[in-house]
């Protein structure tokens, strides 16, 4: 049962004894309020007012009963049915030509010989092996899926462990190139950087994402620590980095915050619950709505860069005087936010 301490109680005390109990009272309130305020915020959280992936917020999901771990090992299971291609008859052949090894052991050891110049060394063609990456990689299909449309596509079976196999070959075939753009990266002058929750295998991954001018580089990580910056740019970029307001970001040359990122902080204020922080989110996402329309008017060729500079200047003076304002504020986490931003408005 919860214990009530009345003020009938208190005055039974010695002096000592009230204040200690009333100082102890006083805590115990703030704190409550404290987790209630942090409750409330973690209820709220959404994709449009918090750095919350947009794919975890659809608009038609339902609640998703507890999945329960699974006890048995990856891949296929004990008494699976065999998945296997059958030979092709030879009246269904445009050719046979027959291939020889160029010697022979003689050790009753059966021996393979090479195949001619230009004959695929797997069960699959190259465009068939491409397309197969194209569909598990870009369009994110499943391996289970991919291998059902394959089938149903060529007629040819295929099973999820095939496409597997076809996807590792595209992945070496393509590590050449890959390294070369990833050795780019620390000589661009800008990058705009993100990273994400993923999956690798059972366990929690990081996917980075690095988008230069002419290209992208994408990385699975451990982490979301800065080390991965470490590995991509070294000591040798000096650039400037388009990101949210992660610190591991804060690695070195000049930052640029993404003002999408930025929006959705002004949200959060909105949401905050607080009726003269909420206000103050108002009008910094007016302000921030001015702003992407003038971008919006530039990157249409409607308006020159001269003119979007001209126009950005009393935008820039808004934002700085509103998060001037937010550092006043009566909510501790809009004056932490408000005042990182003016601290860095540069």
């Amino acid at each position: 049962m919860e214990a009530v301490v009345t003020e009938e109680i208190i005055a039974r005390q010695p002096p000592e004894a009230q204040a200690v109990i009333r100082l102890l009272s006083a805590r115990t309130a703030k704190l409550q309020a404290r987790i209630e305020e942090l409750e409330r915020r973690m209820k709220g959280k959404t994709p449009q007012n918090s750095s919350l992936p947009p794919s975890t917020q659809h608009p038609h999901a339902r609640p998703q009963p507890p999945k329960h771990k699974s006890k048995k090992k990856r891949g296929g299971q004990p008494g699976h049915e065999k998945h296997e291609r059958p030979s092709i008859s030879m009246k269904d052949c445009d050719d046979m030509q027959p291939v020889k090894p160029t010697e022979c052991p003689c050790c009753g050891e059966t021996t393979c010989a090479e195949l001619p110049l230009g004959v695929p060394q797997g069960q699959s063609g190259p465009r068939r092996t491409a397309f197969t990456a194209l569909l598990t990689a870009f369009y994110r299909q499943s391996k289970r899926r991919t291998a059902e449309f394959l089938s149903t596509l060529s007629g040819q079976p295929c099973c999820p462990a095939l496409t597997v196999k076809m996807q590792n070959q595209v992945t070496a075939a393509l590590r050449p190139s890959y390294e070369a753009l990833a050795a780019q990266l620390p000589t661009q002058e800008q990058l705009s950087i993100d990273e994400t929750p993923t999956k690798e295998e059972n366990g929690k991954a990081r996917l980075w994402t690095f988008v230069a001018q002419a290209f992208a580089v994408f990385a699975v990580r451990a982490t979301r620590e800065a080390t991965a910056l470490g590995v991509f740019l070294g000591d040798a970029f000096h650039g400037i980095v388009a990101c949210d307001r992660a610190k591991m970001y804060w690695y070195r040359g000049e930052l640029q915050w993404c003002w999408a990122h930025l929006k959705r902080d002004f949200q959060a204020i909105i949401d905050g619950g607080d009726g003269r922080a909420k206000h103050l989110g108002q009008r910094l996402r007016r302000v921030t709505c001015e702003l992407f329309e003038h971008w919006a008017d530039y990157r249409a060729g409607r308006i020159s860069r001269a003119a979007l500079l001209r126009r950005m200047g009393p935008v820039r003076r808004k934002v700085e005087r509103l998060l001037r304002r937010g550092t006043q504020s009566g909510s501790q986490s809009v004056r932490g936010t408000c005042r990182e931003l003016y601290e860095h408005r540069q």
